[in-house]
């Protein structure tokens, strides 16, 4: 306190010397006249009195320090052993945190290697790893050296109140590395450390997923709830994600009653969930309680129809006549009959029946208004049943091959599409991203669902891989069939047992 108070009076002192000498300058001219002990005068100008005025800086500035070193020195005579040496390290710190924060100031500005410049001068003078580790491993990712930045990071791993930082950066380091088995670990120790850390809690969560561990990502879920980093209705339409994996996963060890377990609790916990409104119905089915399935499968298709819903709801009765299923439909289409997906399960049902008015009727305007890959497929089915000509026919599938394809299972983070739903996008990684929609910008690709729809009507087909041809060969196919004299085109609708198939041969050139 008293060392201060002297510090402070000293820059008093020099400040009113200052303005004194300004003063005097202003009344005496621009010579400054210095008299020695009465006997001498010496007058300076303006450019001498200035190095003279400089150089009783420096002379007060090591005076000065010679008396701080003198003041420690008679503190450590007086009994203080620690006072040298503190004296000496108050200078050392202060110079190497003027290091460190020249070090932030180039890592802040982008100088990754100024940076590691300042840090080094910084670590030499300081004793705290904690903070230039840290500013070392940053400045060193910035500029590309990963072996610098992992050893800067294991350095933290050895003191308690830093562990923490470092198996972060390391655990960041192997996801960018790919290495997700070794960061699903790392994930693992710093969710331990801090399970409130919302970064760490969806690292974790996104890696549990990846890995197949649903019983494991739905605690993380729970926490996230809990610590209040996620809505309540985004934890249960997540919750119900992941309990539908893992009744998936159960199903597929051979635990069937389990797995009807996990997917009744999955449709509960979100019913508008596709996936998991299907399992559920089926596994109802099993149990031999159709009356529930048939209510799984309403409520979910008046929150979104879906044509997986109307394949479940045809399996509550495999074996009825076609028009027995379409009476039995009607529960289903009437809840939304304006939908497309209701109005091509109406017309794919009369087909099946072979009521091929009723189903140009049931279909309306849709391969028109919206045309797509199945729609248009529909329509050349009816074309075919009413007797029209092959020329008509081959129009609509000459239509069909170009159209969009609907609605898919679309990723929104990355607007990757996948064959069927699945928890977590093959494309990159995001969990939950899954939604069913149409693409906004239509691909011209042969969809996998322009076949019709037999489960509705009949018996399951063989799964048949999805083809996709380029647009220029399409255009191509489409060519040669209009100046093909050989061409034969069928397609048959046949109604034998409650079995309804399309088949259209090939195109043989001349």
């Amino acid at each position: 306190m008293l060392w201060s108070l002297i510090k402070i009076l000293l820059f008093v002192a020099v400040v009113a010397a200052l303005t004194v000498g300004a003063g005097y300058v202003m009344e005496n001219g621009p010579s400054v006249v210095i008299a020695i002990s009465g006997y001498k005068e010496v007058e300076l100008g303006p450019l001498q009195a200035v190095l003279v005025a400089l150089a009783v800086v420096g002379i007060l500035y090591v005076a000065f320090k010679l008396l701080s070193l003198l003041y420690a020195f008679l503190k450590f005579l007086l009994g203080d052993e620690t006072a040298l040496s503190r004296y000496f390290d108050r200078n050392r710190e202060r110079r190497g945190y003027r290091a460190m924060n020249e070090a932030l100031m180039a890592l802040a500005s982008g100088e990754g290697r100024q940076a590691l410049t300042k840090v080094s001068k910084a670590e030499k003078l300081l004793e705290a790893p904690e903070v230039t580790s840290v500013i070392t491993a940053q400045a060193a990712e910035m500029i590309g050296d990963q072996k610098l930045a992992e050893d800067a990071y294991k350095k933290l791993l050895k003191d308690d109140k830093t562990r923490f930082v470092g198996i972060r950066g390391i655990m960041k380091q192997k996801l960018a590395e790919g290495d997700t088995d070794t960061a699903l670990k790392l994930a693992e120790k710093a969710y331990a450390l801090k399970p409130k850390h919302e970064e760490v809690q969806d690292t974790l969560l996104k890696l549990q997923a990846e890995h197949h561990d649903w019983r494991g990502a739905r605690k993380t879920l729970g926490t996230k709830l809990r610590t209040g980093t996620l809505p309540r209705d985004v934890h249960r339409r997540r919750d119900a994600v992941l309990a539908l994996s893992e009744a998936k996963d159960v199903l597929d060890s051979g635990k069937s009653i389990e797995a009807r377990e996990a997917a009744i609790e999955a449709n509960k916990l979100s019913p508008d969930l596709v996936p998991a409104s299907i399992m559920a119905a089926r596994s109802y089915i099993e149990k031999g309680k159709p009356r529930l399935a048939a209510r799984v499968l309403k409520k979910t298709w008046e929150s979104q129809p879906h044509p997986e819903l109307a394949v479940a709801f045809a399996e509550i009765a495999p074996d009825e006549d076609p028009k027995a299923r379409l009476k039995r439909f009607g529960e289903l289409t009437k809840i939304k009959p304006d939908h497309p997906e209701t109005k091509m399960l109406l017309a794919e049902l009369n087909i099946g029946a072979e009521d091929f008015p009723a189903a140009r009727r049931s279909l309306g305007d849709l391969p028109t208004t919206d045309p797509t890959a199945r729609s248009l497929s529909i329509m050349a089915a009816i074309e075919r049943g009413e007797g029209e000509d092959d020329a008509v026919v081959r129009g609509w599938l000459a239509k069909a091959v170009t159209a969009p394809r609907g609605p898919q299972w679309v990723c929104e983070s990355c607007q990757n599409t996948e064959p069927t739903w699945t928890p977590v996008c093959s494309n990159c990684g995001g969990f939950d991203t899954l939604s069913w929609r149409e693409l906004a910008k239509s691909e011209l690709a042969m969809p996998t669902g322009s076949e019709m729809l037999p489960l509705v009507v009949g018996k399951t087909p063989e799964p048949v891989a999805p083809e996709t041809p380029e647009v220029d060969a399409a255009a191509e196919d489409v060519a040669d069939a209009e100046e093909s004299t050989a061409t034969e085109a069928e397609i048959a609708t046949e109604a034998q047992g409650d079995t309804v198939t399309i088949e259209a041969t090939e195109v043989e050139k001349k």
